[in-house]
């Protein structure tokens, strides 16, 4: 997912996605066998009649869990003034409640053998926990109580508000391409939430109050707003059992309405430049592109997909092989595309040129590559080996207890179906050259474009190499 799109983590959890490579035909026929066997059977959800949606996979491999809450409420929910809430009030779900003191949830599942995290996205906000089959029990009780009875004081409250403003200054402020990313967002989406940072701006953070938080608590943190998403050694049926125990009590609440958001379209390309201390410049290009709504009609999507794979898939991909080793215009270059959101998706490049090479030929030999495609085509054996990679990514993802809890979890608070992941692997695998030039010609155009360029500044304190200038 792209920079903009990745989760704000409490602390460092384990990583939720295997990065893309090709696979032998026979390791991908074996690991979609393994995927149809019973170790991974399909989700089962229920609803509990207070709203909350209870989603169980059985995975009984080992006898260890993760449970996760998922709260359908990410940063394109804020208004102006308050961006960051959302993931300040995931810092304070962990400050305590009527009857845990602050730091003591964690210390709980710590104790019982387990760990766990919590991450803020524009689209959702989670918290999961990691943890031996037999202390489930003990997550859906503590989950249960944050979401009914968490404390939210003023002293604590400024201590974490501190705490996000220096992660806003270590992930944003003090890193040049992170600056130049919500630039791009911020000139791609005129009117869409998505254009704010997950983190918020600074001085949203340093004008935010306890009340801030409290409201969005208040507002968004009710069952009929939130997923349990349960993997493990478990039975649906027992899972579902405790969920009504711990959960059910809760009673449902009124959630503000939430009014479409559509972006408006855009004819004519964009350019922003931002000028600030680094070594190398540094190159965005991003398209609108369509998101996948519909996992069995839908093909641009999956087209797209594969393109953002042909282009950035490995030491073999388009991209490192055309323009980082061979003509040597760049000494960086990838591309990303993010399908599924509850918002609009872009498509998007990044390349930082050679040294000695400039920006606007970064930006003309990336537009090749994409000429190439779209006048050309692409060739059937290289499609077939960058389909195989992007199956054997989504198939290979099984294998992990989170991947398949975070896969069904985002499904789900997209409006996708959670069981749909061999059906995306189906249609994946139907995706031909004609579909992958389709959507090049008809997205990747300079109506629905936004370039934005690092402009490096001399750092300060640098001494210029013997016989530069100053």
């Amino acid at each position: 997912m792209p920079a903009s799109a990745s989760p704000l983590m409490h602390s460092s959890p384990p990583q939720p996605t295997v990065r893309i490579r090709a696979a032998p035909v026979w390791a991908l026929v074996l690991a979609l066998g393994m995927a149809a066997g019973p170790a991974h059977a399909a989700p089962v959800e229920h609803v509990l009649s207070n709203g909350m949606k209870v989603i169980v996979k059985e995975d009984r491999r080992a006898p260890v869990v993760v449970s996760m809450v998922w709260y359908r409420a990410g940063s394109m929910d804020e208004s102006t003034g308050t961006t960051g809430v959302a993931h300040v009030l995931e810092h304070m779900m962990f400050k305590g409640t009527r009857s845990l003191e602050p730091g003591e949830f964690s210390r709980t599942i710590a104790r019982a053998g387990g760990r766990d995290n919590a991450f803020t996205n524009r689209d959702y906000t989670a918290y999961y926990q990691q943890l031996h089959k037999s202390n489930l029990s003990l997550a859906l009780e503590l989950e249960a109580d944050r979401m009914a009875n968490l404390q939210l004081s003023e002293a604590e409250f400024a201590k974490e508000i501190r705490v996000v403003m220096e992660e806003r200054r270590l992930r944003a402020d003090d890193q040049p391409r992170s600056l130049l990313y919500e630039r791009l967002l911020a000139s791609a989406w005129q009117a869409h939430p998505y254009r704010t940072p997950v983190i918020g701006w600074m001085n949203d953070l340093e004008n935010m109050r306890v009340d801030d938080a409290r409201d969005w608590y208040q507002r968004w943190y009710a069952p009929n707003n939130a997923t349990l998403v349960v993997v493990g050694d478990v039975s649906a049926r027992e899972v579902v059992q405790a969920a009504q125990q711990y959960f059910g009590p809760i009673p449902a609440r009124t959630l503000p309405i939430r009014k479409p958001a559509l972006e408006p379209p855009q004819n004519g390309i964009r350019r922003v430049t931002l000028k600030a201390p680094a070594e190398l410049p540094y190159l965005l290009m991003a398209w609108h592109v369509p998101r996948l709504e519909d996992v069995n009609a839908d093909r641009d999507a999956y087209a797209l997909w594969v393109l953002s794979a042909l282009l950035d898939g490995g030491d073999a991909a388009w991209l490192a092989r055309e323009l980082v080793r061979g003509s040597r215009v760049a000494v960086s270059a990838s591309a990303s595309y993010d399908a599924i959101g509850r918002g609009p998706a872009l498509f998007v490049l990044k390349a930082s040129p050679s040294p000695g090479r400039t920006v606007e030929e970064m930006e003309a030999a990336l537009r090749e590559q994409l000429r190439k495609i779209a006048d050309e085509g692409v060739d059937d054996d290289e499609l077939a080996r960058v389909r195989a990679g992007v199956v054997a990514n989504q198939v290979y993802q099984l294998d992990s207890m989170f991947s398949q809890a975070m896969q069904i979890g985002a499904l789900d608070n997209a409006g996708l179906p959670p069981g749909s992941v061999q059906t995306q692997v189906r249609r994946l695998q139907e995706v031909t050259p004609a579909d992958v030039q389709q959507v090049v010609r008809r997205y990747l155009v300079d109506d629905s474009l936004t370039v934005a360029v690092l402009d490096p500044q001399r750092v300060p304190g640098h001494r210029a190499p013997a016989g530069e200038s100053e």
